[in-house]
Formats: structure tokens, sequence, C-alpha cells
């Protein structure tokens, strides 16, 4: 076994890779850029090296800085973690020539399957089903489109070295085709170095499956079960699942089979990922297709790894080191269901723009699941379990992928799983950036997600106006408004015991008017109840004035709420959906009605940058008339390139920016009239 290995890589999946090598008694080598220069993994490693600036392509993906590190540090090994250079063959023949294991499948498989045209070419021979579609090398956009037309609308456009959702584009049209080709190939060129485009046919009410593989140096191969990862958005994975509630157990072995052939055609060996497409149409499950595979580790193998008991990370090591499998077949089965959330750096309710900044606080729902190396004591006491590598007061760099953390959940079954979920999201508290958090609550809470009837359009269906927040039932508002009125009363009292804060004559401790949205609730606290709107609540938790986060027991029901002072109140968060209440004493409410309500600006004459970003390019020129949907400007963000459009007719007054420039959040890129 090997006595040092090396990260390359960063964030959470270096912080999870150290883990279990330090529970293997191995040592370790994390290598950083001046952005992560604090960060945890940093930190965690037992030695560190500094490889260069901020911009990945000047520090995580130079190959020579990372051979450097290993040879300055004796690490006989280098595990790549995901992304970066995880699946680049000239990184893994570079470190055979030194000397150097790679903890990864053999160079072959990893440029087999690298090459998404290739790849299908050996699926196809090793009888695996394969998307309909054109492999091969496309000229340009005319060439494209004529491609699509004979394959027929919708298809997709995909980057030949894509993945993680970049240099992807559906085409519903030959418009589609021609507005997004050359944007497929930018992406390609900008992400992997690679600009060939393949197309196959869009597959309809597609589910997203995929077949988590494991073999070893000596010819063994086995599938460890499924993944279901149809909730995505923009093609990234935002949901996952394992096992899935679409597959039956003869889908399973039919699709496992399949996956384990393809992977013996290539001489696989380590943990890799087969990555299905399936026919939601098709009740029998047997439409399902080859997207790709990914010869490393995926982001979602946690979900895997509960339902197992098997710790992928320690098997890549293991098989690397030359160790056989120590179970068969017969030994995978499934225990229970786990479901992993991916908390991104992004604002739902502003349409999911990418959120750079400080983490001005960060504190993730404690964790239960236990690192003792016993095959099933990862899930702990409570099933929940933090994968991350942020910190508070650190930052989440424009540089770098936006995911801040992964939350994964263990139960006996899929419901109590996706409640479990809804409990930890309640307490996670993200402070300084726009985040996910609600959205995720919300999509656990949902009742088509509870169906399981998923497709990879289930976000597009279900939110096509954008995400303003959980739905929350009358109930819960009653629930909210009496917790307003009880931390209310404790902070009149507190104000009343300090002197000059509140007179005693003005103090009214049980009487108060809550208005969330547009209803108002009269709560009145009496010495042995509380009532809203006449009707009594049962309610109980302890408060302390300045509290930013208190358990409550309402009407039977356990609630996490987070609480944040308003002038007239409080916001209070919880169930996916922030809740703003005006809280004041019965006496005075009538006269809120008087209040001058403060009118927001007229920016619709104004395209505005949405996110921190890269113009990439001005569609349009000064005193050029434009029509709704028209294209304005692209830029381009954490890779993904977001095409502004114009959202009425008008004519362009004045452009405040050129190609090429950095803009930041809000800036003005142009002024229309």
């Amino acid at each position: 076994m090997f006595k040092k290995i090396l990260i390359a890589n960063r964030g959470e999946i270096a912080c999870r890779v150290i883990k279990t090598a330090r529970r293997m008694g191995i040592a370790t080598v994390a290598v950083y850029s001046d952005a992560d220069a604090r960060a945890p993994f940093v930190r965690m490693a037992d030695e560190a090296v500094h490889i260069g600036p901020a911009p990945a392509a000047e520090s995580y993906l130079i190959a020579d800085k990372i051979i450097a590190a290993c040879k300055q540090t004796g690490a006989e090994a280098v595990h790549p973690g995901y992304g970066f250079l995880s699946e680049r063959t000239s990184f893994a023949e570079q470190l055979a020539a030194e000397g150097i294991e790679f903890i990864g499948p053999p160079v072959n498989a990893i440029a087999a399957m690298g090459d998404k045209i290739e790849s299908k070419k050996l699926a196809r021979e090793a009888g695996v089903n394969v998307v309909p579609g054109f492999v091969g090398e496309i000229e340009d956009t005319e060439h494209a489109v004529r491609i699509s037309d004979e394959i027929g609308y919708p298809v997709m456009m995909k980057a030949s070295a894509g993945g993680g959702g970049k240099g992807m584009r559906l085409a519903y049209n030959e418009k589609d085709v021609r507005e997004g080709f050359e944007s497929v190939k930018r992406e390609g060129l900008n992400s992997f170095g690679d600009d060939r485009v393949f197309i196959e046919k869009f597959i309809l009410n597609p589910r997203h499956i995929e077949i988590q593989i494991l073999g070893d140096k000596h010819g063994n191969v086995l599938y460890l079960n499924e993944r279901e990862c149809s909730i995505q958005r923009r093609h990234q994975k935002v949901v996952e699942e394992a096992p899935s509630p679409f597959v039956t157990p003869k889908m399973r072995q039919a699709m496992g089979e399949q996956c384990v052939a393809l992977a013996k055609a290539v001489n696989y060996h380590s943990a890799g990922t087969v990555e299905l497409i399936v026919s939601g149409a098709d009740p029998t499950g047997e439409s399902f297709y080859f997207l790709e595979m990914n010869t490393r580790l995926q982001v979602e193998h946690p979900v895997t790894e509960a339902i197992t008991g098997i710790d992928l990370v320690e098997q890549m090591i293991r098989v690397a080191a030359g160790e056989k499998l120590e179970m068969t077949q017969d030994d995978i089965g499934i225990d229970g269901w786990s479901i992993e959330n991916r908390v991104y750096a992004e604002d739902p309710y502003r349409g999911f723009l990418p959120s750079t900044g400080r983490l001005v606080e960060y504190k993730p729902p404690v964790e239960g699941w236990t690192d003792d190396g016993k095959a099933n004591g990862r899930r702990g006491i409570d099933g929940v379990r933090v994968d991350d590598g942020v910190f508070e007061g650190g930052e989440v760099s424009m540089f770098y992928d936006p995911m801040i953390a992964k939350l994964v959940t263990w139960a006996p079954t899929r419901d109590e799983a996706a409640d479990l979920q809804v409990q930890a999201l309640d307490a996670f508290r993200l402070k300084g950036l726009g985040h996910n958090v609600d959205f995720l609550s919300a999509i656990m809470q949902h009742p088509r997600f509870r169906s399981g009837e998923l497709t990879t359009g289930f976000i597009a269906e279900e939110y096509p106006e954008g995400f303003e927040g959980a739905a929350a039932s009358a109930e819960l508002l009653r629930g909210l408004a009496a917790v307003g009125g009880v931390i209310a009363t404790a902070d009149a009292d507190r104000a009343r015991r300090i002197d000059q804060q509140l007179d005693s004559a003005q103090y009214a401790p049980g009487d108060w008017s809550v208005k969330i949205g547009d209803t108002e609730y009269a709560v009145v606290l009496e010495e042995d109840s509380i009532t809203v709107d006449g009707t009594p609540v049962e309610i109980s938790f302890d408060y302390t004035p300045g509290d930013k986060m208190v358990d409550v027991e309402l009407d039977g029901e356990a609630l996490t709420l987070q609480l944040a002072p308003t002038r007239m109140g409080y916001d209070i968060t919880t169930r996916g959906a922030t809740q703003h209440l005006r809280i004041l004493p019965q006496r005075v409410a009538h006269l809120a009605q008087h209040m001058i309500e403060k009118v927001p600006p007229d920016l619709s004459k104004l395209l505005i940058c949405p996110m921190p970003g890269l113009l990439v390019k001005l569609h349009v020129a000064e005193g050029e008339e434009v029509q709704p949907g028209q294209p304005l400007a692209t830029v381009e963000a954490m890779k993904m390139e977001n095409i502004l459009r114009a959202e009425k007719q008008a004519v362009v007054a004045k452009i405040n920016a050129g190609e090429g420039d950095s803009l930041a959040v809000d800036e003005i890129i142009l002024e229309l009239e």
C-alpha cells in the first residue's frame, strides 16, 4: 500500500480523499493556488505545495507542476478527484513516465471514453444501446443544420470533450442550431481545449440514470447499482439519489451488465460511471441508451456509498496499489435510500445567476455520519453527511465551480430521506452570497418529486416562471404568526428591562398584529395559551433575544427556523422560503396603512450584467432597433456562456462596455430608448 499520495484537486473532493487516506494510514499532499491558500483542504493535508495563481489554467491544470510537487514531497501516487486533470490521458501518461501511480483507470480507457465520438463507436461495438445521432466531424454551422434536419428535431449539440453541463445546447429548430452551434464550439475550446461537436437525437421525457462501475487490475468488474440524476438545470445535476425510483430489478441487471461489458471492452479498472438516458415514456424501461462514460469519481458518489456501504475512494486507492476487489457482484446489495443535494452559490430568485463573494456566515447542519471505517458506520445516528471544502469567512471564487457543499441524507425509505433533507436544509445557515438552499428544499417537498415522476425537464416544467420560494400552507403561516408574537414579546420584555429603551407604560406583552404577505393575524399571548385569530396554537420553543436559529415544535411538527430582524419585524426562513413578518402592537397596527410605500426605480431601459463575468460578444450596435427576445450580449461566467436578450422593442441608445471587458454584477452594459 502507498505511504503517501498527492491529491491533484481542491475544495470538497480534496477534503473527501484526505479523510479516507487518513483513515487508511496514508499521508497526504495537497496542492493549492493563490486563491486557496487558506482553504480547509490545505490545512487538512499532511503537506501542501503552492502551484501558482488563481486561474486553473495557471495552476491546477498544469501537469508539470503537479509532478514537480510529487517529486518534492515523495508522493508515490496521485488521486485526481474530478474535473481538472482527472480525465486527461496526457497527465496519466506523464505520471507513468515518472513512475508515479495514477489512482484511476488505464490510459487507453481514459482516451477511449473521454472522446464522446469514439466512445459511442466503442459502446455500439460492445453491444450497448446508443442514441441515434451523427458520430463524426462536423465541418461548420451549415453542416450542423443539415445533420440536425436529417436526425429530426429536437437535437442536442455537445462538445466532444465536454462534461459538467458545459458545451451543450438543445435545439428545437434550425434557428436554435444556427444560434447555438458556435457557442458550443467556443465553450468546448475554452473549457476543454477541443472545439469538436457532435449532434444526437434528444430523447423526449428523458431520465438520466447512471451506473457506478468498479473494477480491478485482475479483470474483475462490478456494477454498484444505479443513481437517478434527472433533476438538472442547464444539464448540470442538482439532485442525485440512489437507487432510482424508476429502475426495476430487471432494468438494473440489464443496464449493469451492458455497462460491465463496455468497461471490460477497454480493460477498465478503478471507479467509473456509465451515464445512460432512459425514455420515461417507455413503461418497460427497455429504452435506455449510452450517453458517455466518466472515467473518474463522480461528484455524487456518496449516495452509492450510502446504500452499499462501500468507500469508493478507498477502493480506488486499493485497486491502484494492485489489490483485488474483495467483493463479488452477489455481495452488492441496496440498503435503504440516499439523496444528495448540491448547494450552489447561485441565486434562484434571480434566474439562478452565479453568485460569488465572501461567506459571511457558514454553518452547515451537524453531521450524523461517522467516519470509523466500518461498512455500516458512515450513516451515523441521523443520516446526515456534509461534504464541503469552504469555511466561514472564506470566499467563493469566480475562478472555480460554484458548488459550496454536498448535503447527503440516508434513511430506510425514499420519503424519509427526503424529509431528512428538508430538515437539514432548514438548519443550513449561509450568509453573504446568493445560494439555492430554499430551492433545494422546495424540490424535496414537491409532490412530483415525491411521486418519483422525474425527467431532465423537471425544473423547467415545474418552475417555468422562475423560483419565488416554496409554497407555505395556511397552517404553517398561522404557526409562524404565533412564533412572531412570542419573539416580539420576548424582545419587548428585554427592551423594557434595559434603561431608556422602552417605557413600561408602552410595554404591551401579549397583543400583536402579525402581517405575512397580504394577511394580518391577531396574535394574543396569555399566561397559559397562544391564539391566532381566536384559534389556539400548540407551540413550544426556547428563544433568547438575539437568537438566529430556533427549533420549534408547532402543532406536533418539528421545525427549524432561521430568524433575521427587520425594521418592523422579522424574516423567518423555513421549509424552502422566507416569510416577511411585520409585527406591531395591536393598538398601533392600524396606523401602518398611512406609511408611504417606496417605489423601485425603473430599470427596464438598461441592460444590466446579472453576474460577474466576461463580455464575450456584443450582438448589437448603437442606433440599432431590437425586438423582444433578440440577443443583445453574451456574458461568460463560471465557464458558461449566458445570452442576455431584449425584453421589449427598443433602440440601442448607448453602449457602455466592450467585448473582452470584465464586468461586475449590476454593471450597465448598454442603454435602450
